[in-house]
């Protein structure tokens, strides 16, 4: 198929007297010249205009609880149509998702924003992610799904490096809800440029200013501690207290288990206790909300109360197992308010939470 007719001229560009078209989607700002494409793979110049290739496409889509993303914090026990497209702007080494992220290739199923948004609410879900690969890098055509959805009383969510730019955080802005912005590594210099592809984080930092300082988006953190290579103490204490300093102590930070994958196969699952070791340090920082995730059944997986320490709400992986606070989710035992926003939507099926693949029309 001829690129000139696939997908939609992209919104985020920005074309130099060159010949070049700067891309705005992401901090990579690839300058791209006719005929070529950025290192997403999906984003590319045809006719002098820079054109998103898989606006329209979307390579899978599965119903999953919003505690997968992970996201605790907002709309708890929501039911999550989750697509993505092909393409990264990223070149992770661990990738869990690289058929999919890694591929550079324009393919999936034929799906317009409005299919989208009908597909989600067939599936009786109540909002819609845009994970397993980067969303920045298919921006516009989250966009014009997300704007649909919010008319139609869906949330929409972004898994997301933060790898972003202040045009796409304006973009954002205008359909998200909230962001999970997952780290690597705490961000170390050595690891992203290593195992990642980028200079370093500073770019991601950046867009969780511009987030807290330009939109009403809710930010939680992930930082994924791959053993061996990627899990310092030191950086993750930097990283900590930057989010204590710049986010605020009630903003929620999980810590995620690496298992070995794609390019890193030689690597081991991270030690249970390398992660608790994290957590230890962001509570040292200040942090309220500390979290362990892809390890079922540890005790970091449920939220304690600040004020008394009681556990507030108990999980076991994705399941809300038990919920004790009142009305305004404030602690039902001292009172402390919770910053959760929502309540429950869902009780479980036998206490397991279901992923639903999705069957496209």
């Amino acid at each position: 198929m001829k690129l000139e007719v696939l997908g939609r001229e992209a919104v985020l560009q920005r074309p130099e007297p060159s010949g070049r078209v700067i891309c705005t989607a992401c901090a990579r700002y690839c300058r791209i010249g006719e005929g070529q494409i950025g290192l997403c793979g999906v984003r590319g110049v045809v006719n002098g205009r820079l054109r998103l290739f898989v606006y329209g496409r979307v390579i899978t889509g599965h119903v999953d609880p919003i505690e997968k993303k992970p996201v605790t914090h907002y709309m708890p026990g929501s039911k999550i149509f989750s697509i993505a497209t092909t393409g990264c702007n990223w070149l992770c080494a661990y990738c869990q998702n690289f058929d999919i992220s890694q591929r550079r290739k324009v393919e999936g199923v034929e799906a317009s924003p409005e299919q989208v948004v009908e597909m989600a609410l067939k599936y009786k879900s109540d909002g819609i992610a845009y994970t397993y690969n980067e969303p920045s890098i298919f921006m516009e055509y989250a966009h014009d799904i997300g704007v649909l959805a919010r008319r139609s009383g869906l949330i929409n969510i972004f898994v997301t490096n933060g790898y972003w730019t202040p045009d796409s955080v304006k973009m954002a802005g205008e359909f998200l809800d909230c962001a999970t912005v997952d780290f690597k590594g705490s961000g170390e210099k050595e690891f992203v440029r290593r195992y990642i592809g980028i200079p370093d984080a500073e770019p991601i930092f950046q867009t969780l200013l511009e987030i807290r300082d330009k939109t009403k988006i809710h930010l939680e953190i992930t930082d994924l501690i791959v053993p061996e290579i990627g899990d310092s103490l030191e950086a993750a204490r930097r990283l900590c207290r930057w989010v204590y300093e710049n986010l605020g102590p009630e903003t929620p930070i999980h810590f995620l288990r690496f298992h070995p994958d794609y390019k890193l196969l030689h690597l081991p699952w991270t030690p249970v206790e390398t992660l608790e070791r994290h957590c230890e340090i962001a509570r040292q920082e200040g942090l309220q909300y500390v979290y362990i995730g892809n390890v079922p059944g540890h005790r970091l997986e449920n939220t304690y109360c600040p004020g008394c320490g009681e556990v507030v709400v108990e999980r076991h992986g994705y399941d809300i197992l038990d919920w004790r606070l009142d009305e305004k989710n404030r602690c039902i035992k001292c009172g402390h308010g919770i910053p959760i926003v929502g309540r429950p939507r869902h009780r479980r099926v036998n206490g397991r939470s279901r992923f639903i693949p999705v069957i496209w029309d």
